[in-house]
């Protein structure tokens, strides 16, 4: 669970309080309004978009679909111009932020099992369970992290096709969901180093390591700091037969000891991360970035290679220079073997509605292969 804090409000004349659960740590609403079933739209915009949380009362399906109609009315608001890429992310960013805490002020409240008391409210005991762990008590939650909630039950239940390991991977709560699959394409069809021992560097749901130990390494470590995410990996290993090969261990990056084969594909934009699930694409300052790399040399056999799966959209935003790039690998002790590319396929790589369509459809997706100098 998140750090607890309390939500207050006044409800039939009395003061009430619960406990406020977010799990991006956004502060808990100071003012509170009692919403349901006959407030409008428009009512729930303006009050929502001057800092009022709705707490509703009313039907669970009417909630959702004032969700969608606060929704429709952010996108109507203008756009502001961006007078370069790096303006067009921050005004992204800055949109997507206003949109997230707009959308976070319908809340819902949930009982110590874990069910809302709303008429056609779904069961979201297995979700909440499956996100949070055991029940510590009733809470007050946004109606957009608990459909979030159900979204990511969903996805673990069903899975995701990985066609490159020609089998599903079940991604938790708050772990990437591996949905672009050029960069394991890249990892497939990289020529092999060695077959004995490779390290995967911030495994997520564990899908490099489980390529790799696919493609016939005998032993693959790999390593994360998130709990959710170890837990993931393990049971993604599990399912596909794999345990006996990979270990799955808590580092901060780098295991104990060498390998011939070190990969890694840390968070491709040095931003600031707004919730826990955006720690996967954003890495401030590239504070991951940088300590693969300068651990690397460190960490390799000799003549064994580093693979660094990265985008170059962050140099498309302005975000970062290719010879900025270089310079951190060059200044690792570390020199280019050779350079793999491919384009994204994914859905906003073409969608020319999207406020950072020029740098999408720019984006090259890379494996560096690196080796000591």
């Amino acid at each position: 669970m998140s750090e607890q804090s309390m939500i207050s409000w006044t409800e039939a004349g009395e003061e009430r309080s619960a406990r406020w659960q977010s799990e991006n740590k956004s502060a808990a609403p100071k003012r509170v309004v009692i919403a349901d079933d006959k407030m409008t739209a428009d009512s729930a915009f303006r009050l929502a978009s001057e800092g009022n949380a709705l707490l509703w009362r009313g039907d669970y399906q009417n909630a959702r679909q004032l969700l969608q109609a606060l929704a429709r009315r952010i996108e109507r608001k203008p756009r502001k111009a961006a007078t370069s890429p790096l303006d067009a992310f921050n005004l992204h960013r800055q949109a997507q932020s206003q949109r997230a805490r707009t959308l976070g002020m319908l809340l819902v409240e949930v009982d110590a099992d874990y069910i809302i008391a709303l008429r056609r409210a779904p069961d979201i005991k297995l979700a909440c369970n499956e996100a949070y762990g055991a029940s510590t008590g009733p809470f007050i939650v946004s109606l957009r992290e608990i459909l979030g909630l159900i979204g990511a039950h969903e996805w673990r239940k069903n899975g995701v096709e990985i066609p490159a390991l020609n089998a599903r991977i079940h991604p938790y709560y708050g772990v990437f969901s591996p949905v672009r699959g050029e960069y394991l394409n890249l990892i497939a069809e990289a020529p092999l180093p060695t077959t004995k021992l490779a390290f995967d560097i911030g495994t997520g749901t564990g899908v490099i390591a489980a390529l790799l130990a696919q493609r016939g390494v005998e032993k693959v470590i790999a390593t994360d700091q998130d709990a959710r995410a170890l837990a993931c990996a393990r049971e993604n290993l599990l399912r596909l037969n794999l345990r006996d090969r990979v270990e799955v261990i808590e580092a901060d990056l780098f295991p104990a000891g060498k390998a011939a084969l070190i990969v890694c594909n840390p968070p491709w934009i040095p931003a600031r991360p707004n919730s826990s699930i955006e720690y996967a694409i954003y890495d401030l300052d590239s504070r991951m970035l940088r300590g693969f790399l300068n651990g690397l040399a460190e960490h390799l056999e000799p003549k064994g290679e580093g693979w660094l799966i990265l985008s170059d959209l962050a140099e498309h935003l302005g975000l970062r220079t290719r010879e900025a790039l270089q310079q951190m690998i060059a200044d690792a002790g570390l020199k280019l073997i050779k350079r793999m590319d491919i384009k994204p396929t994914h859905a906003r790589a073409t969608d020319e509605t999207d406020p950072l369509h020029k740098a999408r459809s720019a984006e090259i997706t890379s494996l560096w292969r690196l080796a000591a100098r």
